[in-house]
């Protein structure tokens, strides 16, 4: 049982028809629910659905041209379909049973004819432009199950459940149809009225009559040439051959029968057995001499037609077959079942390939290896193919050229430069392999064969002597050497590694596992790295070997020579091959990517970005990119070279890697235009570039505003405004738009020009209220008077300070109490008068209008006047900025002549100028010596050239910033376009907060800048923190304490200033630190108060204090270096009186356990206090042991307590007399009453969970940041129980105290 290549796999219900449509990747299905569905098997998905039959649609075709389906079906229909127009164009009613199967001719723009077969034992040959019978084909006595025109002649095949075949020969039928058509065609007189022979036409009633006859008798201009009989059940399927005289027939009795036809006769040739149910159908592969069967035992069989033998078979578990198709042109077929379909292939149309050295390629051609050397192109030839070597066929298929036994992986020994070595690796038996060897100087002289070895996937070389298998029963990695002998056995790391691929070095390689790559080395058997690549079908390795291609299904990963992941890209279709471009000049070598899906070829770049070049009418592969051609090979392992166009390609890398100087020389000299890269350097951040070339109005409008060039969105603006068809509307847009941006840059000149073009009359107002144009101010208040604007004329006179004005406003809006209030309060005596008599008049009164002011409102009141202006200037003042490099070098080129920018100069002023650049590049050093070593000596293979230069090359990233990533070339881009030098904004300057966290690594710096996330990730890496409520109060303390809020101008919002630590000389500017608001002397204050509670018995108010002092460590930023050795001594002073007081605690809770109490108070002692409460701690113990007899004990506590300096004072005299008799009692007694896990003479650390000592050499998990000790392996990565904030066990820098 063979694996089949699915394509494509639907499910819905049974499918009885399937036809492929002769260009599109379409299938049509016809389902046994009357639905006919039209897929899409590229990308699996259903175009359109036509369901207009009654009952089960068995048979379905495409016309080879016009948009065309015909479909038969249950309904003794035949209905012709447009899936253009999504419609049944018309029916053809005449059978009177089921129709089994419907077909065009295949010439059938000139022969516009369809072939039905039906139950009602008839076939009929139909015109769908007419739509009319042209025959009736009468013969077989059952069921007609099947009916196929010849592809090339004028012959029909039909099947029957009679048992038989019929060949019909239609060549008077033809001459009948086309001799009138000649005729027509031909313009002869009269020619609609005379048929073939020159007699005329039949007329209306005439042919009638003829068709009539035609049903009850049949007519003579069809006719049956053979009939085959040889099957003993009735016949399901028959199918001619599409270039021989052969026909394939399927029944019931189980057989796949073959005959042969001549001009007289036909016979049968041989009969396929092996099929265990009804076969339903067969057809011969268009391409390869087979013949393939479906059947309902629920298989598909494949047999050579030459050697008569199945060669493969296909099962589906569960669903029977009743249909296949298989497609005009490619290597596809498509067989329907009980629960859908497929599309499948017999076997993969991928030549095996693989890049020799220098120019040369090494592929298979049928059975023989071929070297291709591209350096002997000439013309328009790709280059030269020279023979290598004949292969033999291996395994089952030996006696075959059956499918499944061509090599499918090449692979050629790029490390061996004395001779050539090729691994052919193909899929029979499982998996096998080949070694050739061959000189390279004769190529097809001396070959060496015949090592063979079976293996799973790809073999690879790893030296210039060895190559790696990976063994199909134990999944090993099995090394050999040239001779074919197993040197070494090595375990994968992962154990469902199922291929291995190319390492890109010596001594590596890749292997697949599930969805992911991962770079192995054999020597030392390390894990480089790993990188997620669902479906990984191949690698490609740059040329010089700095990035890695992984080829999967439906995507594309590109990563660095350590596979860290550079981009990843997917797409909707399979990605067919990939290869790196190789120009030696352009700076484009490693740096493009080009691949082809089935129809197109697409570029990627390692910054993710992609893009179209080409399409293409049949899948290509891949092989070799130099500049603008591409080559590759097509499916028969011919090798074609094809044109490409790269620009857009090359542009972008340009852009990206800061190549201005080509940037330039593109845009003058290349056809770049589309919406689609002006979109894509808009979203890159230079729209400059993009105004630089482009010319239609609106988006360059965009453009103009996009960077803030105002002068040319104003051209644009007056272009757009005199442009015919223009709305009124769409100007005051453009006009917005305009006046927004000026406002935005202060440039109120263009403001005011947009405000009048768009008749913003309160806009402009209130520009001219800040600009302190009064005069204009006083005409606008004359425009709204003359525009009888009562509400404008008022907030004019309000912005004026014309209280006279808004009186009169008021009066002669008819609002006279309001008048009247307001010349009041404004002391216009006269108008207030005047205001009086007009509302009295009216029968109103004035009485208590006065008293609805608020009285202390008008005592604090006063007239509101325009403020006057700060600048009186045309525009606000603004910053020169410099020029962009891109004007810089506009400029040059100007300078000398406007000479267009040489590439290789370029360079070579980037390699001078970023010399720092090139020792970063050790990769030349890793090359070399992997190609100089020899293989027979292993030295790890490169470990010495890529490891220790890794290490280096990564020292920019660990360290947070690359300095040379201060200066931002693009950051100032202006137009360049514009050559008027016009000012252009500059570039915000970096806020506080930022320098904060990018110039310093303590948390605290970092918390004071709002980075929270960072200062977490900086506490996690330094101490291990985890647990980050317990340092919350300190961490919103340092945040809320850096700035301070300072009151603006009413109205206004407050104003936030930042607090520096390093401005005492001066502004640090972008090197600021923050002020701190926890200080040392917090953490000392802390620790006096935990003494004082400590002292005083109070031992839940001294753990409080010192595990806040602990709390408030991380959040100093240490002054000096002493004062950094002072912060983490007192976190052992916290972390010894925390235990302290635990202890003291556990003591209480074991005092009825003499022993454990006797032990506690002895750890007690141990703990690193200060002497005088060491005193009360000796005392304490010296007492508990001699309680209970431990004497032994005690007399060590009371020598220790004897020998502290504080005993000699007076205070402790009474104490020092009782520790005396203690001593000399115990020295007396000299023994313990209990045995004690105490040693008083070894020294040893307390386990902080159990208290118990931890001794010398014992393995222990500590704490990174307090040093807490746990003796129990369960406590690692659980939080510290000393500190409560931090993992214990995790290994750390430990503790930063500065920045």
């Amino acid at each position: 049982r063979a694996t089949m290549l699915t394509k494509f796999e639907s499910k819905s219900a049974r499918v009885k028809g399937l036809a492929f449509h002769p260009v599109r990747p379409w299938v049509a299905a016809s389902l046994h629910n009357g639905v006919i569905q039209l897929w899409d098997y590229r990308v699996g998905t259903v175009i359109d659905r036509f369901e207009e039959h009654e009952g089960p649609v068995r048979g379905v075709d495409f016309h080879l041209h016009e948009p065309l389906i015909v479909s038969g079906g249950d309904d003794y229909k035949i209905k012709v379909w447009d899936y253009k127009l999504r419609r049944c164009l018309f029916t053809l009613l005449g059978h009177l049973d089921y129709i089994r199967t419907v077909q065009f001719h295949p010439n059938a723009t000139q022969y516009p004819w369809i072939l039905s077969a039906s139950d009602d034992q008839t076939l009929r040959l139909w015109d769908f432009q007419n739509r009319s019978c042209l025959s009736v084909l009468t013969g077989h006595n059952h069921y007609v199950m099947c009916a196929a025109f010849h592809p090339s002649e004028d012959l029909i095949v039909s099947a029957s459940l009679d048992q038989t075949v019929r060949v019909w020969d239609t060549t008077g039928l033809r001459k009948k149809q086309m001799g009138g058509g000649a005729g027509m065609d031909a313009g002869m007189p009269g020619g609609a009225m005379m048929d073939a022979n020159g007699m005329p036409r039949p007329t209306g009633a005439q042919q009638a009559a003829l068709n009539v006859q035609a049903e009850l008798f049949g007519t003579n201009d069809v006719v049956v040439k053979y009939v085959l009989e040889g099957h003993d059940r009735g016949v399901n399927w028959a199918a001619f051959h599409p270039t021989l005289p052969l026909l394939a027939s399927a029944a019931d009795d189980r057989q796949v029968k073959l005959w042969r036809m001549s001009e007289t006769k036909a016979w049968e040739v041989d009969t396929l057995r092996g099929h265990a149910n009804n076969v339903s159908c067969c057809l011969f592969h268009p391409k390869h001499d087979l013949v393939v069967s479906n059947s309902e035992d629920r298989s598909i069989r494949v047999w050579d037609v030459s050697k008569r033998v199945g060669v493969q078979t296909f099962r589906r578990e569960g669903d029977r077959f009743w249909i296949l198709a298989a497609h005009r042109s490619q290597n596809l077929l498509a067989a329907g079942h009980d629960s859908g379909m497929i599309v499948f292939k017999l076997e993969r149309e991928r030549p095996a390939s693989a890049h020799g050295p220098a120019n040369k390629l090494y592929y298979v051609r049928g059975r023989e290896l071929f070297c291709h050397d591209y350096a002997k192109a000439t013309g328009g030839a790709s280059g030269v193919d020279v023979p290598i070597a004949s292969l033999r066929r291996v395994g089952q298929q030996a006696q075959t050229d059956g499918i499944g036994s061509a090599p499918r992986f090449l692979s050629y020994n790029q490390h061996n430069p004395s001779e050539g070595n090729v691994l052919v690796c193909s899929e029979t038996d499982g998996g096998t392999y080949e070694l050739v060897t061959f000189s390279l100087t004769n190529a097809s002289g001396s070959v060496t064969d015949g090592k063979r070895g079976s293996c799973m996937g790809p073999a690879v070389f790893l030296g210039r002597n060895r190559f790696a298998v990976l063994d199909r029963q134990q999944r090993q990695i099995v090394i050999k050497n040239l001779n074919n002998e197993t040197t070494k056995r090595v375990q994968p790391p992962y154990p469902n590694v199922d291929a291995l691929l190319d390492g890109g070095t010596a001594g590596r390689i890749l292997l697949r596992a599930d969805d992911r790559a991962i770079l192995f080395e054999v020597q030392s058997r390390r894990v480089l790295g790993e990188i997620t690549a669902p479906k990984i079908k191949s690698v490609v390795w740059s040329p010089d070997g700095s990035k890695v291609a992984l080829l999967c299904k439906y995507g594309i990963v590109i990563a660095d020579r350590q596979l860290e992941q550079l981009c990843s890209i997917s797409d909707t279709v399979r990605i067919k091959s990939g290869a790196w471009d190789v120009s030696p000049s352009g700076g484009t070598s490693s740096q493009l990517f080009i691949y082809t899906t089935l129809h197109h070829v697409k570029y990627c770049l390692p910054s993710g970005d992609t893009g179209t070049i080409r399409t293409l009418d049949n899948p290509l592969y891949a092989q070799r990119v130099v500049k603008d051609q591409l080559f590759c090979l097509d499916r028969e392992a011919r090798a074609r070279v094809i044109s490409i166009d790269t620009t857009e390609a090359r542009f972008k890398l340009a852009l990206a890697t800061k190549r201005y100087g080509q940037v330039m020389k593109m845009v003058r000299h290349s056809r770049l235009c589309g919406r689609a890269i002006v979109a894509y350097l808009q979203s890159k951040g230079f729209p400059e570039v993009a105004l630089h070339f482009v010319r239609e109005p609106r988006t360059r409008f965009r453009l103009a505003l996009a960077c803030g060039n105002i002068e040319a969105a104003m051209e644009c603006a007056f272009t757009l405004e005199q442009a015919a068809g223009e709305g009124k509307e769409a100007n005051r847009e453009v006009w917005g738009q305009l006046g927004s941006e000026a406002l935005r840059q202060g440039n109120h000149q263009v403001v005011e020009m947009s405000y009048q073009r768009t008749k913003d009359f309160d806009r402009l107002s209130f520009l001219y209220l800040l600009t302190g144009d009064t005069e204009k101010l006083r005409k606008m208040l004359k425009i709204s008077n003359m525009r009888q604007d009562i509400m404008g004329r008022y907030h004019n006179a309000l912005l004026l300070g014309d209280a006279a004005e808004r009186v009169k406003v008021l009066e002669e809006s008819g609002n006279l109490p309001l008048a009247y209030i307001s010349a009041k309060i404004h002391g216009l005596e006269e108008d207030a008068e005047r205001i009086k008599v007009a509302i009295e008049t009216q029968e109103g009164s004035v009485e208590g209008l006065l008293e609805k002011v608020d009285s202390g409102a008008r005592r604090s009141g006063c007239l509101l006047q325009p403020p006057t202006p700060i600048v009186r200037e045309n525009n606000w003042p603004t910053l020169p900025v410099q020029k962009t490099t891109l004007e810089d070098l506009e400029a040059a080129e100007a300078e000398r002549g406007g000479g267009d920018y040489d590439e290789d100069t370029g360079v070579e002023a980037e390699a001078d100028t970023g010399a720092a650049t090139a020792w970063d590049d050790d990769e030349d050093f890793g090359d070399a010596g992997a190609g100089g070593a020899d293989d027979d000596i292993d030295f790890g293979d490169d470990d010495m050239g890529d490891d220790w230069g890794d290490d280096l090359d990564d020292l920019g990233m660990d360290f947070g910033e690359d300095k040379a990533e201060k200066v931002d070339d693009m950051a100032g881009l202006s137009d360049m376009g514009d050559a008027t030098g016009a000012f252009k904004m500059p570039t915000a300057g970096k806020p506080p907060a930022g320098c904060w966290a990018a110039n310093s690594s303590h948390a605290a710096d970092h918390i004071a800048a709002g980075a929270a996330s960072s200062a977490m990730q900086l506490l996690n890496r330094q101490i291990a923190a985890s647990d980050f409520m317990v340092l919350k109060n300190s961490m919103l303390g340092s945040y809320l304490g850096a700035t301070v809020s300072l009151p603006g101008l009413p109205g206004s919002g407050s104003l936030v200033v930042p607090l520096m630590r390093n401005d005492g000389s001066g502004h640090p500017g972008s090197d600021s630190l923050p002020r701190t608001s926890l200080k040392m002397k917090h953490l000392v204050t802390g620790l006096r108060m935990g003494y004082k509670y400590f002292q005083g018995g109070k031992f839940n108010d001294a753990k409080v204090s010192f595990a806040k002092v602990l709390a408030d460590v991380p959040m100093v930023v240490a002054d000096s270096k002493a004062e950094a050795n002072e912060i983490k001594e007192m976190v052992e002073i916290c972390r010894e009186y925390i235990t302290a007081v635990r202890i003291k605690a556990a003591m209480s809770a074991v005092a009825t356990d003499p022993v454990r109490s006797n032990e506690l108070s002895a750890y007690f002692t141990h703990c690193n206090l200060q002497p005088v409460h060491l005193l009360l701690a000796l005392r304490s113990a010296m007492g508990t042991a001699f309680k209970h007899k431990n004497f032994i004990v005690a007399a060590s506590f009371a020598r220790r307590l004897l020998e502290l300096p504080d005993m000699n004072s007076e205070r402790n005299a009474d104490l020092r007399v009782k520790a005396t008799k203690v001593l000399q009692k115990s020295e007396q007694m000299a023994r313990n009453e209990h045995q004690l896990n105490y040693n008083e003479n070894a020294a040893f650390a307390i386990d902080c969970k159990d208290f118990a000592p931890i001794y010398a050499g014992e393995a222990a998990v500590k704490c990174s940041y307090c040093g807490s000790q746990y003796k129990d392996e369960s406590t690692r990565n659980k939080i510290c129980i000393t500190c409560g904030f931090c993992a214990a066990g995790v290994d750390t820098i430990g503790l930063v105290t500065g920045a």
